[in-house]
């Protein structure tokens, strides 16, 4: 029996927290057990009043999934939750998942297929090399993540396509790697852990193509123009700064 640890960094997402909560724990891992691992990152929309409440049902919890609940007293960003989601994961894999329906956990064992095989101990998404369904929204995001991908690339000598996608999934030997190196607290994480990987010529990275169903701004999109330059700069710090 393989385990694999989920994190779920979660800030202000009271309208889709749930609903992504019940698709995780319906996807279907022949074999493989599910370590759910929720941090709520100083939520002030009644997200965490919601967690909470799930928290307490105890038989529910106990049925579907072993389930791991961080409630931080303030906001300190997606990179810290996604460490302490490291520090503390038990999995033989691991995934991260944001909070928002934009990605599909069915896409799971697809994420994990070269892990599995061991052909790979990280394995990338990619929303630009898949024939699966993309809804179509901002095209000045689409080329800021294309050419902050090729930036990195251009210092990690990778030819990865979307360093910025959510779905990363690791085997323990990254895990175990990258647990103790991170150390962005915010939107930094993604550039740091695509530098950190680099720099580690054991690690065998794979990428695969996966359906996106980004949202909008009305519809609780965070990242914006500011963290797209902020991530140019975390490129160059993470890889020459270090």
């Amino acid at each position: 029996m393989k385990k694999l640890s989920i994190i779920i960094p979660v800030y202000n997402e009271k309208n889709t927290i749930i609903r992504l909560l019940e698709r995780v724990l319906k996807v279907e891992l022949s074999g493989i057990e599910k370590e759910i691992i929720i941090i709520d990152d100083g939520s002030t929309d009644g997200t965490r009043e919601i967690l909470k409440n799930y928290k307490n049902n105890d038989r529910q919890i106990a049925e579907q999934a072993d389930i791991k609940f961080i409630f931080k007293d303030k906001n300190q960003g997606k990179g810290d939750s996604v460490k302490q989601g490291f520090l503390i994961c038990t999995g033989d894999m691991l995934i991260i998942q944001d909070a928002d329906l934009e990605y599909n956990p069915n896409e799971y064992k697809e994420m994990l297929g070269p892990i599995i095989d061991k052909k790979a101990d990280v394995v990338y998404g990619s929303r630009f090399i898949s024939s699966k369904p993309h809804r179509i929204l901002y095209f000045w995001h689409y080329v800021g993540n294309r050419l902050l991908t090729t930036f990195s690339n251009m210092f990690t000598n990778l030819n990865l396509t979307d360093i910025e996608v959510c779905y990363k999934a690791f085997g323990r030997k990254a895990i175990n790697y990258l647990k103790h190196k991170l150390s962005s607290k915010r939107f930094g994480i993604e550039p740091e852990i695509t530098a950190l990987i680099s720099k580690n010529k054991d690690l065998r990275i794979y990428e695969v193509g996966i359906s996106y169903s980004g949202r909008t701004y009305k519809e609780g999109k965070k990242v914006n123009w500011k963290d797209g330059l902020a991530a140019f700069y975390y490129v160059i710090k993470y890889n020459l700064f270090r």
